[in-house]
């Protein structure tokens, strides 16, 4: 009988478990996992401070592709729903959510999938707007009538005289929204994410992620709720941006994963916590073997039939033995990324009004998230985890909130003491007027390396290092790191599905991985 062969499995993301997932069901492949944190799920992983958990960047569990929704259930099934009758589409069958789906087992009740309702809002002049933007009258009321007045011409001008070629990120918007708008609601915002100012974001970028949202299909997707039969889920026919129901797992998105890797366990599969990856040998046009650092500092050389690679493109060159050619080298050095710190704050109540209560969260806060688009304080974002599943908080007494921040890694406040920065998060939501620093219970600080692989430095050649690195017959790169995209995890989750696909199939189908876009309908095979 011949030898399994082996896959070893740089990072314990979406794209490295699912990858080995998909391995053990479908292969006689053997997957070895190497995770350097201590926990599974990549960015995507949930981080639990006594009893409270912390989603790092807020995951929405919804795709377009029915691949991905459909094994997301498989994984976590759909918990009983209270009051309404929701479906889910999938690829070849339509589920009602009305009662626990799949057959979970009756020891792992708490395994389960909740249905959560999308609210986010924007925080501008101290004042609240929807988002995506509603034209409504509270909409038109906080920005006064001159300002209106303003958006409306701006409007005009940029769909009657757009602005061609569009170069940046900037240029992109302007078309979409019209200067006033970028100005009001987009700029402040995303340059706090990147670092930058948008004129030296390549267009690519609003390309990507934000595509379809313009102000016409605010318009359509507001008509279109009008329809009181649209009650899926799945939502196919909505972009990515405005859907307003989601999937979660109870236990926030790392529950998902730690059960993903439960799975892959159980199958046969082995995955290592607290393990480095350091070095990628090859020889011939071949990985064959990689270099690793256990937790107690022992360094290991492991073999194996072929790499999937989920690790930071920049530190995969930097690890190549022998090393890359100096062109490719020149690439992946310039690669830039965006680092992320959460400063989890826990709270007796809100200060916003007449103050919030916990219980009242869901008739005057009902936000997943806030987006911060205040030029006079560092936070970007807020998330108030209650509102992504109430299983996320220890005691439901409390409001248990995310302050997010966009920095470097060579940046101070990156380096900052927690005692310090937690003090800083505390003066920001006091200046804000989110919260009174008395009502502040506890916080604590997460970090997160290479949360943001960025479209600027040298990625306008990084087909370089895509078309070096495919020479390598038996290595696939996957997942938002591994493809240096700024990827969904279920972008991420399918290109690993389409590498097992090829090697189900004897063909190489890297090509089609690449091919892979986050915002249109997956091309799957049936």
């Amino acid at each position: 009988m011949p030898q399994s062969r082996t896959a070893l499995i740089i990072g314990g993301g979406p794209a490295g478990l699912t990858a080995a997932y998909e391995l053990t069901q479908r292969t006689d492949i053997r997957p070895i996992i190497f995770e350097a944190d201590a926990q599974v799920g990549g960015i995507s992983r949930t981080v639990n401070y006594k009893g409270n958990r912390i989603d790092i960047g807020g995951h929405r569990f919804f795709s377009k592709s029915d691949r991905v929704m459909d094994w997301w259930a498989e994984i976590l099934p759909l918990e009983k729903t209270q009051g309404e009758d929701l479906t889910i589409s999938y690829q070849s069958k339509s589920r009602t959510i009305g009662g626990v789906a799949g057959g979970a087992d009756p020891d792992r009740d708490d395994e389960v999938m909740l249905v959560r309702s999308r609210v986010s809002r924007i925080l501008f002049g101290r004042k609240f707007y929807s988002y995506p933007i509603k034209f409504s009258r509270q909409t038109f009321a906080n920005l006064g009538a001159a300002k209106t007045l303003r958006i409306m011409a701006s409007y005009a001008k940029a769909r009657l005289r757009p602005i061609r070629p569009e170069v940046n990120l900037r240029d992109f918007i302007i078309n979409r929204f019209g200067k006033t708008l970028y100005e009001t609601f987009f700029k402040n915002y995303t340059e706090k994410v990147w670092g930058v100012p948008c004129e030296q974001i390549p267009a690519d970028w609003g390309a990507q992620r934000i595509k379809g949202v313009s102000i016409t299909a605010l318009i359509r997707h507001a008509a279109k709720k009008l329809d009181p039969r649209r009650r899926d889920v799945a939502q196919k026919d909505v972009e990515t941006s405005l859907i307003e129901r989601f999937l979660y797992p109870k236990h926030g998105p790392g529950q998902l994963w730690e059960v993903v890797a439960r799975k892959i366990e159980e199958a046969g599969g082995t995955v290592h916590l607290n393990t480095s990856v350091t070095g990628v040998n090859h020889s011939d046009g071949r990985i064959v073997s990689i270099e690793v650092r256990h937790a107690d500092g022992r360094v290991e050389t492991i073999a194996g039939d072929m790499v999937f690679s989920s690790m930071p493109v920049l530190d995969l060159i930097a690890g190549w033995n022998p090393p890359a050619p100096k062109a490719v080298q020149s690439v992946s050095d310039g690669l830039t990324y965006r680092d992320f710190v959460t400063v989890g704050v826990l709270l007796r109540r809100l200060a916003l009004g007449q103050g919030v209560a916990p219980h009242e969260l869901a008739d005057k806060v009902p936000d997943n998230w806030i987006y911060v688009q205040e030029p006079d304080v560092k936070v970007g974002r807020l998330q108030i985890f209650n509102n992504w599943s109430p299983y996320l908080v220890a005691n439901p007494d409390t409001i248990w909130i995310g302050l997010e921040y966009f920095v470097n890694e060579t940046d101070d406040f990156w380096s900052m003491p927690e005692g310090e920065m937690i003090e800083f998060a505390k003066r920001e939501l006091a200046e804000l007027g989110i919260a009174d620093v008395k009502d502040v219970i506890d916080a604590t600080v997460v970090h997160t390396k290479k949360a943001y692989p960025a479209y600027f430095g040298t990625y306008d050649r990084f087909d370089t290092i895509r078309d070096y690195v495919s020479q390598f017959a038996n290595l696939y790169c996957v997942g938002r790191n591994g493809m240096h995209r700024y990827n969904n995890q279920d972008h991420s989750i399918l290109t690993a599905m389409v590498a097992v696909d090829g090697l189900e199939q004897g063909r190489d189908m890297r090509h089609e991985m690449w091919e892979i876009n986050t915002e249109e309908e997956y091309h799957e095979q049936k």
